[in-house]
């Protein structure tokens, strides 16, 4: 477990947005990159979580893939989770790393990316 200040994650997560490919990067439109200690309760029931599992990113909106042309929608939300990311930490190369790897995965969801295309991707 590796601990920063809530102002280093931050920077963590904007070098995390710089990292992701320019070809996705470029096309992130109407999208809010925010960071939260925990799930909500209201989320951990959303997603059926139990007890024992835990969650890094979330992605709420509507994909890419599934607007039909719709412009006019609410903003997108990303939420990375502070605490779970930093629990599975244990330097801070290594948070960097995992909060980089969630951002990308849950950026991923937003273009409509299943995970098993999110995966392929990650091996390219």
């Amino acid at each position: 477990m590796f601990r920063v200040s809530q102002k280093e994650f931050d920077q963590i997560i904007t070098d995390g947005l710089e990292a992701i490919p320019e070809r996705y990067r470029n096309r992130l439109n109407n999208v809010a990159m925010i960071a939260e200690d925990q799930p909500s309760p209201d989320q951990r029931t959303a997603l059926k979580l139990r007890g024992d599992q835990t969650l890094l990113g979330l992605y709420e909106g509507v994909p890419l893939s599934k607007r039909g042309g719709q412009t006019k929608l609410l903003p997108d939300k990303i939420t990375l989770f502070k605490l779970p990311l930093e629990n599975m930490s244990n330097s801070y190369a290594e948070l960097k790393k995992n909060v980089r790897h969630t951002i990308w995965h849950e950026v991923a969801h937003y273009f409509g990316l299943d995970h098993e295309r999110i995966r392929e991707l990650e091996q390219e």
